[in-house]
């Protein structure tokens, strides 16, 4: 993708991970698009739904467009809203909430080899890179 897009471009997945409610995702910069190191999503919360808690071995980079809400990360709890901006490292257990009357949602930046080598996980052809096996 070179030109800009319309969000709406982009279909909205409902999240189905144990614990997520209310959760949707949009896929808005992929390998699709030509990106080798990192994918941005947009995650949508309804009014009081929520991602679910759990943690991976790679960072988030986030950035609060519209409502309000809390991210836990780790032990701690933060208010959230528009223009706040999150940096959730690896390995650490975290969980957006929405709080408010309208949806929360946020830009969430990750790393592409993840993606790759969890769809080969999924698959059943996966070998770990050597960029995962520097991680653990």
């Amino acid at each position: 993708m070179t030109e800009p897009k319309p969000i709406e471009a982009f279909p909205a997945q409902h999240v189905h991970d144990e614990g997520a409610n209310g959760a949707t995702i949009r896929w808005v910069i992929s390998e699709a698009d030509g990106s080798d190191n990192y994918a941005l999503r947009v995650i949508e919360l309804e009014p009081h739904g929520n991602t679910p808690h759990h943690s991976h071995w790679f960072e988030h980079q986030n950035y609060v467009v519209e409502g309000e809400g809390t991210v836990t990360i780790g032990d701690t709890v933060y208010p959230v809203k528009p223009g706040d901006v999150i940096f959730v490292p690896g390995g650490v257990p975290h969980q957006y909430r929405s709080t408010g009357a309208t949806p929360l949602k946020f830009l969430c930046g990750i790393p592409q080899p993840w993606i790759k080598e969890a769809r080969l996980a999924r698959s059943g052809d996966w070998e770990p890179s050597r960029t995962l096996a520097r991680r653990f």
